[in-house]
């Protein structure tokens, strides 16, 4: 019998951050689309360095900044999510410092946030960022608990 294909697939591009026990991670993320309410098709996480990421914020999105993720979301309105999150490993890393976490911890909150926007979180104002950031330790709690 063929094995299913996973809705989530990682891919590295000069990066290799360390993810342990990748298959319970996708099916965790899956579970993230389906207690949200969302149906999901297929994501990309693509996991890179500062440089391509930068590059990436410059040409779709006029952004001249580094950043830790960049999400995009390549569905239809009305159909399951299909999607691309890049993620630099680089930010992540000085952003654990910053926050006086793990990059383990830090990096599985950049991929629950990736997944969070495409449910429908934003993070503009000041209480989207605060409700984002609960739907996070939420997830974070349930994934490390």
């Amino acid at each position: 019998m063929p094995q299913a294909r996973s809705k989530v697939k990682f891919f590295f591009l000069n990066s290799n951050p360390s993810l342990k026990d990748r298959n319970r991670l996708k099916k965790f993320i899956i579970s993230i689309f389906n207690k949200e309410n969302r149906g999901l098709e297929t994501i990309n996480y693509v996991f890179t360095d500062d440089k391509n990421l930068l590059a990436i914020n410059k040409k779709y999105l006029n952004h001249n900044f580094l950043t830790d993720i960049i999400t995009f979301e390549l569905s239809n309105k009305d159909l399951p999510i299909t999607a691309e999150v890049y993620i630099s490993a680089e930010r992540v890393k000085e952003n654990a410092g910053i926050h006086k976490t793990t990059f383990k911890k830090e990096l599985h909150r950049v991929i629950f946030h990736g997944a969070l926007h495409l449910c429908g979180y934003n993070d503009k104002t000041s209480r989207q960022v605060n409700q984002i950031r609960k739907r996070e330790d939420y997830y974070l709690a349930k994934y490390f608990g």
